[in-house]
């Protein structure tokens, strides 16, 4: 995929909130200046607290800086918008509608034609590998099944970003590896832009056209890596034989070791 524009750019960003318990503010994140490629697979690691979450939600529109600035084509980032979908960590499918209504949902309050909507959510479904489950209700499937669905209702409304909080952090490992290999796929059969926030490591070089190195909060960027093993090389069965894979995954894991608290 080409990476020639920027579609995401911070500068100079520093986020603050109020913690509501102790009503003391919190410096989250520190004069962060990072610019995001159209259709780049971006993705943030860090120790907790640094700030990986704070920076997503600001992007999604959920947060607003405290200084800096944070823009979407040039243009700031004043709110949520459909040109940004969200993928979070616990899958939030309603219950009481089947998979093929819960993906066309965001469709749906686009005020798009019932008929239609059930159109494009097919053809994401079948994208996620989940086209025989379209009459299911979430608690008919299992965790990888609910995230995969919750991946392809947020790429039926056609986002340009889509941004994933440790989306596959409550799965099973097995699980989770092939959940990492179907959304590489899925990726590379669309035209969005991932901004991905994870903390393992493995996770992050098995994605990642790059990644990017939080310090412990206020997070500031510590390092922005390159992930330069090949695509056609990077499969769970071979990965661990691949000598750049432990140069990467030692270089990262020693850079978030060494912040954490």
């Amino acid at each position: 995929m080409p990476l020639d524009t920027d579609i995401i750019t911070a500068e100079n960003l520093s986020i603050s909130y109020t913690n509501n318990e102790t009503g003391k503010v919190h410096l989250a994140v520190k004069d962060i200046s990072l610019a995001v490629k159209t259709n780049e697979f971006l993705v943030v690691v860090g120790p907790s607290g640094c700030g990986k979450s704070t920076v997503l939600s600001a992007i999604a529109g959920f947060m607003k800086p405290t200084s800096g600035s944070l823009k979407m084509h040039k243009k700031p980032i004043d709110g949520p918008g459909a040109d940004r979908g969200v993928v979070f960590q616990d899958y939030a499918l309603l219950p009481w509608k089947n998979v093929l209504d819960n993906v066309a949902l965001g469709l749906k309050f686009r005020g798009i034609k019932k008929a239609e909507r059930h159109r494009i959510a097919r053809e994401y479904l079948a994208l996620a590998g989940l086209a025989d489950a379209e009459t299911k209700f979430p608690h008919e499937l299992s965790g990888g099944m609910r995230q995969r669905a919750a991946v392809a209702r947020t790429l039926a409304n056609k986002p340009e970003v889509m941004l994933m909080d440790e989306p596959f952090a409550a799965v099973d490992a097995q699980t989770r590896m092939t959940l990492q290999e179907e959304l590489v796929r899925i990726w590379q059969g669309s035209d969005v832009t991932v901004f991905f926030v994870t903390h393992s490591v493995e996770e992050a070089i098995f994605l990642g056209d790059r990644v990017v190195v939080l310090s412990s909060g206020p997070g500031v960027i510590k390092a922005s890596i390159n992930i330069d093993i090949p695509r056609d090389d990077r499969h769970w069965s071979t990965l661990n034989q691949n000598p750049r894979f432990h140069e990467l995954r030692d270089q990262i894991t020693d850079l978030v070791r060494n912040e954490a608290p």
